[in-house]
């Protein structure tokens, strides 16, 4: 595939996404010719490199550096299609071609900085929200793969700082506010699944890491040490609240009925703060996001100008919902965790499974590793066959993270499980998640027993309301007996022949195990 019809590849698919137009496709082009259409190259020339020109703005030129140039419902790739054609960088060219790009300042000048000998830092924040992250935030982890893999040194950001702060982008209103030991938890619990995809340092005495050895830092280092007074003095100058009030994250904060407090609004300069720190620290030269947080980042660009006279870069990628406009992440049972002791391996594998027909080849380039060449094969697929391609995007996404070893199980799962055996092969449970109840709730019909609260507290319901809704509509079943009360509980009969586990199912894709303690 040409340069061209990538780039217009991505331009149309992304513009189909934000606007729902259908009427525009990459058979506009001519194929002799590979030319972008007239209009892609008046796009993209009407917005200049200048927008982020490393000199110092003028007053003017300063409100005129603002993420509304970028918010025009166009992407980089008809914005800049003419300077992404010239990057020469490997990962450049990777988040291009894979279809990563969203925003980046000054382009060019990150892709010859980005190609010159010495690698380059580059970081990713992550607060400490919950116990695990989930499949929302794999984008970005995927980002500091492919930075590290084309030579260059991740940093990974835990925000145990601004986790006290909360960050209010996208959100109808104010984040609960977390206690140290919860902040402290979730840290602990986050920060393990990076070492999956990524290759640290190894701490030992006397020996210098390696260059491109990704390095894990928590902002609550530099930020609880902060003395306000001198905080205001020092940085408090640097930012405007007319230019605060330009971002669209600010914005859209301020739209939501909820009120807005003066804490959630000094979100954008501590973010803006911990890229100064760590360009100072470790010489980080880019930040990476997503799109929702290109006005943070910008903050964090300028503020390196400001204090340092130091050209930083920000780039981002695309916030991700599914072809049917959903987020990213999220299903009806709940979270997609990346923890295999939130999600089991067999649902994680599953929800890959069951990604949707229009999603499939867009999901292999950005999840996955396989070449291009080898994904647009599997693109060429129709009708039953692209199940072919959704069994592959499941089994490369869960190596990545659980290992290739868990995929022989998990396939022998899905194969008992769907497959219509007329002896009645035994299901193997060894790689469904688990939960287990005491003989004594058995035995004295206790709340814990209930139908309804298995199936929730077995993550195959995510409410009380949805699972008695499941038994209602005929799909619960207690091993092959289908579940028809509301109000059933598990007895001791339900554990036959000596076994110490029965199997719950929802539908005809998801089980789960309630084991007898």
């Amino acid at each position: 595939m040409s340069l061209n019809r990538v780039l217009l590849s991505h331009a149309f698919s992304l513009q189909n996404h934000v606007r729902g137009i259908s009427s525009i496709s990459t058979n506009s082009i001519s194929p002799s010719t590979n030319k972008i259409p007239a209009v892609v190259s008046s796009i993209s020339n009407t917005y200049g490199s200048k927008l982020f020109s490393t000199a110092s703005p003028t007053a003017n030129e300063e409100e005129i550096v603002t993420e509304d140039s970028y918010n025009d419902g166009s992407s980089i790739y008809t914005q800049q299609a003419d300077d992404l054609e010239k990057i020469k960088s490997s990962f450049l060219i990777t988040m291009r071609d894979r279809g990563f790009l969203h925003q980046c300042t000054n382009i060019l000048e990150l892709d010859k900085c980005l190609t010159e000998d010495a690698p380059v830092s580059a970081y990713l924040g992550f607060d400490a929200t919950a116990d695990s992250l989930h499949v929302g935030s794999l984008l970005q982890i995927m980002i500091l793969r492919h930075l590290q893999k084309s030579g260059h040194k991740p940093i990974v950001l835990i925000g145990g700082g601004t986790s006290k702060v909360g960050d209010p982008t996208g959100k109808d209103e104010s984040r609960k506010l977390l206690t140290e030991e919860v902040i402290k938890k979730n840290t602990d619990g986050i920060s393990k699944v990076f070492e999956k995809f990524l290759s640290f340092e190894e701490e030992k005495d006397g020996s210098d890491a390696k260059s491109k050895d990704a390095i894990m830092v928590n902002n609550d280092d530099w930020l609880s040490s902060l003395k306000y007074l001198e905080f205001l003095r020092d940085y408090g100058t640097k930012f405007t609240i007319n230019r605060m009030m330009s971002f669209e994250s600010v914005k859209q904060r301020m739209s939501r009925e909820a009120p807005f407090s003066f804490l959630e609004f000094n979100y954008m300069i501590l973010q803006a703060y911990d890229f100064l720190e760590l360009s100072r620290r470790y010489g980080a030269k880019l930040q990476l996001g997503g799109s929702d947080q290109w006005g943070n980042i910008i903050s964090g660009v300028e503020l390196g100008r400001k204090m340092d006279s130091n050209q930083l870069f920000g780039l981002t990628a695309p916030l991700i919902t599914t072809s049917d406009g959903k987020k990213m992440g999220k299903t009806e049972g709940g979270a997609i965790w990346l923890n295999k002791d939130k999600l089991s391996e067999y649902d994680y594998w599953q929800f890959w499974r069951n990604t949707n027909d229009d999603d499939v080849v867009r999901f292999l380039k950005l999840f996955t590793e396989l070449p291009l060449e080898e994904i647009e094969e599997l693109g060429k697929l129709t009708g039953a066959d692209i199940n072919k391609a959704k069994i592959v995007l499941a089994d490369e996404t869960t190596k990545l993270l659980h290992g290739e070893e868990c995929l022989e199980v998990i396939k022998e799962t899905a194969a008992k499980m769907f497959a219509k055996n007329k002896e009645g092969a035994k299901l193997s449970t060894e790689s469904l998640p688990r939960i287990s109840i005491s003989v004594e709730d058995v035995e004295s019909g206790e709340v814990s027993s209930r139908f309804v609260e298995l199936f929730l507290k077995a993550g195959l319901a995510s409410s009380k309301k949805e699972a008695r809704r499941l038994i209602q509509g005929g799909g619960a079943r207690l091993n092959d007996d289908k579940i028809t009360d509301e109000a059933g509980v598990l007895t001791m009969d339900s554990f036959q022949d000596g076994n110490k586990e029965v199997v719950l199912r929802a539908g005809k894709k998801r089980a789960a195990v309630v084991e007898l303690q």
